[in-house]
């Protein structure tokens, strides 16, 4: 790109308007900016500006042990914090090959999934707002609260739990919480069948959408899409099948995807990807096995005599320096 004139404007134009969007609310939540040149309504050139989100979190680790960073990672992404929590648990069970009790196995699964919903609710709301219909932006939040009323109980927080811990959970299910979250398995379905018959027909919806923003296959693996952006391109690619973390292997579900790559299809993909949870959910409440809720050999690792965790010097880096 030219650095005497960075934007690819036509020189000769003069009633072009330069607006920043973000990364400031409500236009880019903080993540992104966005320098956009304008022609009237048209947008003719975008130049995106990243990097708004790093807080050190990786330096903030070099001086915590897994049981202190866990309530760090779950700032990572508030709309995911079950799986923040999941992936920093597992590096260090599959590095032990610490083995977790099928019963913390099932809470993790069941956990995840209701993460999972509230993140795909939370983007549904706001992108049916933006192509302008409100009216679902209210209706997520009711469902979305429930979830967080199951979090609450389980967890005692609704956004930043510090739930999962290596080789299990932090506490096993309160009593008559799997009734409740049965009930709720039962509303949701409901609730999403509400959301199709309002929206996936509705021929504003349809123009606004099908078509826009299409994102072939080869493109979507060139830019590094993941997660529901890259099956919506036709790529049946899902972490959940290929990695096989956690027991999803023992639950049946399907993979949901799509191969048109536009907004229709992202917005197919998690419609089906929140019906597929409420499967897996139900499944882990109804086949939910005694036991124990964490393995208790691994506290066998903060019994170490003579750790360096327990130094004077480390014991001081840690109360003091982490707080500039």
């Amino acid at each position: 790109m030219d650095q005497g004139n960075p934007m690819n404007v036509p020189a000769t134009r003069k009633d072009l308007m330069i607006v920043n969007m973000g990364p400031h609310h409500p236009s880019m939540h903080g993540v992104l900016r966005l320098i956009v040149t304008l022609d009237g309504e048209d947008v003719i050139d975008c130049e995106p500006i990243l990097g708004y989100l790093h807080r050190g979190m990786e330096k903030i680790a070099e001086n915590r042990t897994i049981i202190q960073y866990l309530p760090y990672v779950t700032r990572w992404d508030y709309l995911a914090t079950m799986f923040t929590e999941a992936i920093t648990v597992n590096g260090p069970e599959l590095l032990g090959n610490i083995q977790v009790p099928k019963r913390a196995g099932y809470i993790r699964i069941i956990m995840l999934e209701l993460s999972r919903i509230a993140s795909h609710l939370l983007w549904l709301g706001p992108f049916m707002a933006d192509i302008g219909a409100q009216t679902p932006f209210f209706y997520i939040f009711r469902e979305r609260e429930l979830v967080y009323d199951l979090f609450e109980a389980a967890t005692g927080m609704r956004m930043m739990h510090n739930f999962f811990r290596i080789g299990g959970v932090a506490s096993d299910l309160p009593h008559g919480w799997i009734d409740k979250c049965l009930d709720f398995c039962d509303y949701f379905l409901t609730g999403v069948t509400e959301y199709q018959k309002l929206i996936t027909r509705n021929p504003i919806f349809l123009e606004r959408v099908e078509g826009v923003g299409i994102v072939g296959t080869e493109e979507a693996k060139y830019w590094g899409l993941s997660g529901p952006m890259l099956r919506a391109s036709g790529v049946q690619c899902d972490l959940r099948k290929v990695d096989h973390y956690e027991c999803y292997d023992e639950f049946d579900w399907e993979i949901q995807w799509q191969k048109e790559g536009d907004s229709l299809a992202r917005y197919l993909v998690r419609i089906g990807e929140m019906m597929e949870s409420i499967k897996i959910i139900q499944q882990a409440l109804e086949g939910i096995p005694g036991g124990p809720y964490e393995n208790l050999e691994i506290r066998r690792f903060d019994r170490e005599r003579d750790s360096e965790w327990n130094d004077f010097e480390y014991r001081f880096i840690s109360k003091n320096f982490s707080y500039f």
